[in-house]
């Protein structure tokens, strides 16, 4: 026990190492946005909502953004260019992690068909966007589960593979005029920040043909649908994959950090 002018010496040290056990030191994470930026922005406002809820005062996240001109990458998407959007997405991938990033993500689902690129590439870890989805799927018992996306990310195997075959998830997509429908929404409204109730029924309708199918639940697979669709507007079990990405990546820049209260 202190006594006298020595109990306040070490009043005040115990105070100062209250204080340095605040001080958080996170990860920094890593971003590469641009496709679209509405989806990027959503990217950047969670990960910092959940920082700030999880560790309260004026926290927010240590955080790097490269973005690229979706312009051009919606171009080459269309066009199949596959090996180009992967040059593309390694380069940002290395601006990133240049910029002193711990980890990186890639802030789009039909990008991560380029995604083993970008782990050949990094000396940082790559937080793929398929396995928080598939791990909250897991949590709650889903087995079998629909997918809405662009048309490459419906279509192709680089996410329903992944699903099936790392995570034991059954993947089921709508038809394939519906899966235009759903790709012409996106890139036609959603990636300019138009939000149609209309378009918002036609995501309903589709998703209620996928529910009578046995799905239990529905998987957001571009981070622009978030934009429309919520757990409010249908009755199947919400997962989307924006909002578990950003959750993950919060949860990994703070991983082995301790706040003392």
């Amino acid at each position: 026990m202190c006594m006298g002018r020595g109990g306040a010496c070490c009043y005040i040290d115990l105070i100062r190492r209250r204080r340095c056990a605040r001080k958080v030191k996170m990860k920094t994470i890593g971003l590469i946005g641009g496709m679209s930026w509405e989806s990027s922005a959503e990217y950047y406002r969670l990960i910092n909502q959940d920082m700030k809820q999880r560790l309260g005062g004026h926290h927010n996240a240590r955080s790097v953004m490269v973005t690229v001109s979706f312009e051009q990458i919606k171009a080459l998407q269309h066009a199949q260019r596959w090996d180009e959007l992967g040059e593309a997405m390694r380069q940002a991938a290395l601006q990133v992690q240049a910029a002193g990033a711990d980890f990186v993500l890639l802030c789009t689902n039909t990008m991560h068909r380029v995604a083993p690129v970008l782990e050949a590439a990094l000396d940082i870890p790559f937080l793929h966007i398929v396995d928080p989805t598939a791990q909250a799927l897991r949590a709650a018992g889903i087995r079998r589960v629909a997918l809405l996306g662009t048309a490459f990310t419906m279509e192709q195997d680089f996410y329903r593979g992944r699903m099936q075959d790392k995570h034991g998830i059954e993947v089921v997509v709508p038809d394939a005029a519906d899966r235009a429908l759903v790709h012409a929404i996106i890139y036609d409204e959603l990636c300019h920040g138009i939000v149609r109730d209309a378009s918002r029924d036609v995501y309903r309708r589709i998703i209620g043909g996928l529910q009578a199918q046995g799905v239990g639940g529905v998987i957001l697979g571009c981070t622009e649908i978030a934009l429309l669709i919520g757990q409010d507007d249908v009755a199947l079990p919400v997962f989307d994959t924006t909002a578990l990405h950003a959750q993950a990546a919060v949860g990994l820049a703070l991983e082995g950090v301790v706040v003392a209260n």
